[in-house]
């Protein structure tokens, strides 16, 4: 699962969530996003140690295993998935 941390007054999170959908929409199969407004849900930005807005964390048996922190492009977000879901056809 793929955790998307924003924030509504975050223009970056704004365009990593266009780019998140047209992933989302690619692979609905075998990739579960799930958004997380940080201003809403604190506690839970905090378990995850997010420190900035936008955040991925890749999350599997309830545990973060990658992430990236702040702004990421495309290739970013598919290397992020190549390394943790090797069977997505991203490309």
């Amino acid at each position: 699962m793929l955790v998307f941390f924003y924030s509504e007054k975050s223009g970056p999170a704004r365009r990593m969530d266009s780019l998140l959908a047209h992933v989302e929409r690619k692979e609905r199969e075998r990739l579960r996003v799930r958004r997380v407004n940080a201003d809403r849900h604190p506690r839970l930005a905090r378990k995850f140690s997010v420190e900035r807005i936008p955040t991925l964390v890749f999350v599997k048996d309830q545990k973060a295993i990658d992430r990236i922190d702040g702004r990421a492009s495309m290739p970013q977000i598919e290397k992020l998935l190549e390394r943790n879901m090797p069977e997505l056809q991203l490309a």
